[in-house]
């Protein structure tokens, strides 16, 4: 099917990528976001997703026109740093601040691509008397290597999603000039974290109250197979060396670099999938950490570990405790409690033997060893809190139900809210597009029985986190936007804002003069101040005077907004449309020639594209005003499907794209958006459904347990892949099968290891598990 659309929307994954995926963002992959599943990238949406506050509340725009934005953060003498994934820091002088500078500049060593970028930001506590800014972003360089190694791609070979385009993390210092801008270079503290595949990177960085820095990053592993090193072990995880692959098992690679800390001794340490405490100043580990005494520097920053994508975590006020949001797989997202960070026990939450508080199917199977330990009684951590991606986080709170990716942490701390959310948890999920508030019990802990929702439909939530006056701000990725939501109390209410142009439509050039004196306070004696756009940008930062004028010389259709807010931070906004033209200027027609519909692609198929548009003003556009975005659409059910941007392309009429790896069902979207010299634009979209295949999966004697990716059945059943996909197959031994007697893996029929990965086929293939009967001991 073809159709047309306006461009951008989107959200983070379940644990894929924070789409756009980590989560630019019309979006989609916990850092997914699959920052989990993050989240985890393409233009941002103009469109802004009507959120819903309980009674009582404002839900008001703090900060907009921004690109992608991933983090904010709130320095104590008022001024406001934001990120943006693609690399750049932003600063505003404080919340009225309309007019960013640009602060640092790190997009040639950040990759921008899938879940990947420029994810965490943290403001030294005496700020600015130690001026320091810390960042912690994808470094676009594999171990030992530079930047920029991919740029914001991954080309094929070696696949994003086959081989994967290995990368690291860094963690840097800037320090920040009176003026806001970064002065120096950065100071690089840690680079580690390797990442095989294009979600689970780093996530946050944030102060403890002790005074250390603590810094989290996620697994780097496939989220499309139980990985243990199996795809050219790039990152050299023991017992091989790099390029060598990994079996069980021995295995202890892949996911399981987030159990790198219980390797055998002399055995390398890596940060993937933990939690580490460190020195601000100088990255080193802190002393009384759990591991102090361990050879390994990693080791010694390590103050948890065992997560999959800890995207984003927090301090509840007043003690020790870090609560970490933990991207899932495919069942269970969760909320992880470190009861004290500063102690000396190193909190195990068992990623990726564990998922939830059962064990992980695709990883049990293997019978790895640093699983079955673990297994034995090693010690692992449940989850404070876990919700299922079937179900509702709270039975009729909205919130759609199957893509989950749990992306933000942050606690109530003197906000003026109603007394039931004092001390409460606010967690947000960016696939699921909702905040909630985990409301205190008896005992002065968040409660899991004592969930609402707080903000729902918000346009995918990567940051949740408290503010000037207590307030819970948040970052909404797809919608280019800071938001603010506010509690009025005693006189003050909420302004009304009220934007009317003279003229509102005429021929170019047309100056028009704009009125915002009718916007309105109830509150007596309140003083309001003015915030404009007035060239349609998103971004209220072209004037502050109550009455602007503007002079349009170009064809075009803008729609003029204005901000007002008043003494308190409450604010409203209005917009006027203004029509340059005649006739009005209208939006470009798009066409996508190729592909069509009919397509059906296979895993590493290349598929060419083209397309045109035009319309009655400039007629046939040049391929400047073009931009091509690749979105993957991976569905839970027929109608319940979330967004993964793969890769865009500016400024081309043609070219072509390498279909990714997924788990089947899903799909791909190829949008083409087209952009005319007054700046109106035009999108046309087609679906490309994949081809598939039916495996079939026996055993002898039948009735084994076999596990295929992630799910275990029993034989014989079939499951619907992708042509061409990578997924891994497991037969569990011993098993009691015929009679009840105990039976023990033989081989499988394509002479694959008890545990391997299989490339699905073009053609309907069984894969039948042989056992023998267990004659004396199995």
């Amino acid at each position: 099917m073809l159709r047309t659309s306006s461009p951008g929307r989107g959200s983070l994954d379940r644990g894929r990528p924070l789409r756009r995926p980590l989560l630019r963002a019309r979006l989609a992959g916990p850092l997914a976001v699959c920052l989990a599943a993050g989240f985890v990238t393409t233009a941002v949406s103009t469109t802004t997703a009507v959120a819903a506050v309980p009674p009582g509340f404002t839900d008001t725009v703090v900060i907009s026109g921004l690109s992608n934005p991933t983090n904010a953060a709130f320095a104590p003498d008022g001024r406001l740093f934001v990120t943006e994934k693609r690399g750049l820091v932003k600063t505003f002088d404080s919340i009225a601040d309309t007019t960013a500078a640009v602060t640092a500049d790190l997009r040639p060593q950040v990759q921008d691509f899938w879940d990947r970028g420029l994810l965490g930001l943290a403001v030294d506590p005496q700020y600015p008397t130690r001026p320091y800014l810390y960042v912690l972003y994808t470094h676009d360089a594999m171990p030992g290597g530079t930047a920029p190694r991919w740029g914001d791609q991954c080309p094929s070979p070696p696949g994003a999603t086959e081989d994967g385009c290995v990368v690291t993390g860094r963690l840097s210092r800037l320090t920040i000039g009176a003026n806001g801008v970064a002065t120096g270079g950065e100071q690089v503290l840690l680079t580690d974290w390797c990442q095989q595949y294009p979600s689970h990177s780093i996530g946050t960085v944030a102060f403890g109250p002790d005074g250390a820095l603590y810094v989290g990053g996620g697994d780097g592993a496939s989220f499309n197979f139980a990985d243990w090193g199996q795809r050219g072990n790039p990152c050299a995880d023991p017992p091989s060396p790099a390029g060598v692959n990994l079996s069980p098992p021995d295995a202890r690679g892949g996911a399981l670099r987030s159990q790198s800390v219980r390797r055998p001794a002399g055995e390398p340490v890596s940060l993937d999938g933990t939690i580490s405490r460190i020195d601000p100043d100088t990255g080193a580990a802190m002393p009384g950490n759990p591991f102090a005494g361990h050879p390994d520097p990693n080791a010694r920053r390590v103050v948890a570990y065992g997560m999959r994508n800890q995207f984003r975590f927090a301090f509840r006020p007043g003690t020790d405790e870090i609560w970490a949001g933990d991207v899932g797989w495919n069942v269970w997202e969760e909320i992880n409690r470190i009861p004290d960070a500063t102690d000396g026990v190193a909190e195990n939450f068992g990623w990726p033997c564990f998922e939830g508080t059962g064990r992980q199917s695709g990883y049990d199977g293997p019978n790895l060893a640093l699983c079955e330990s673990l297994y034995a009684g090693g010690g692992q951590t449940a989850p404070y809190h876990a919700y299922r991606h079937a179900d509702r986080v709270v039975p009729g709170d909205g919130c759609p139900t199957g893509g989950s990716s749990i992306s933000g942490i942050a606690f109530e701390t003197d906000s003026g809210y109603p007394s039931a959310y004092d001390g409460a948890l606010f967690f947000s999920d960016s696939s699921r597009g909702c905040i909630w508030a985990m409301q205190t019990g008896a005992n002065g802990l968040p409660d899991p029985n004592r969930i609402v929702p707080f903000v729902t439909g918000v346009n995918i939530p990567v940051q949740v986190l408290t503010g000037p006056g207590g307030d819970l701000y948040y970052i909404a990725l797809g919608a280019g936007e800071l938001r603010r939501v506010s509690y009025p109390t005693g006189s003050n209410r909420a302004p009304t804002a009220v934007a009317t142009a003279d003229p509102t439509s005429g021929a170019a050039p047309l100056a028009v003069t704009f009125n915002g004196l009718g916007s309105s306070d109830p509150d007596a004696g309140d003083t309001l101040t003015y915030a404009w756009d007035l060239d349609g940008d998103g971004a209220h930062d072209d004037s502050t005077s109550p009455q602007p004028q503007w002079t349009y010389v170009s064809q075009q259709a803008v729609d003029v907004s204005l901000r007002v807010t008043d003494e308190d931070g409450l604010s409203d906004t209005d917009t006027v449309r203004i029509t340059v033209g005649d006739p009005p200027s209208q939006d470009p027609v798009v066409t996508i020639d190729d592909p069509t519909t009919a397509l059906r692609w296979a895993v590493g198929q290349t598929v060419p594209f083209s397309g045109r548009a035009g319309d009655a003003q400039d007629g046939d556009l040049p391929a400047s005003a073009l931009h091509w975005q690749l979105t993957l659409q991976h569905c839970t059910s027929p109608t319940n499907c979330h967004e993964h941007d793969v890769q865009s392309f500016d400024g081309v009429a043609s070219g072509s794209f390498v279909a990714p790896d997924h788990e089947y069902p899903s799909y791909l979207d190829l949008t083409l958006t087209a952009t005319d010299s007054d700046g109106n634009t035009g999108s046309a979209t087609v679906r490309l459904d994949p081809r598939t295949v039916e495996l079939t999966f026996t055993s002898s004697p039948s009735g084994a347990e076999l596990t295929v990716g992630t799910v275990t059945g029993t034989a014989p059943f079939t499951r619907t892949l992708i042509v061409g996909s990578n997924n891994s197959i497991v037969a569990p031994t011993p098993q009691r099968l015929l009679l009840g007697l105990r039976f023990r893996f033989a081989n499988w029929s394509d002479g694959g290891a008890r545990s391997h990965n299989i490339v699905a086929p073009s053609a309907a293939t069984t894969y039948r598990a042989n056992y023998q009967l267990c004659l004396f001991t199995c």
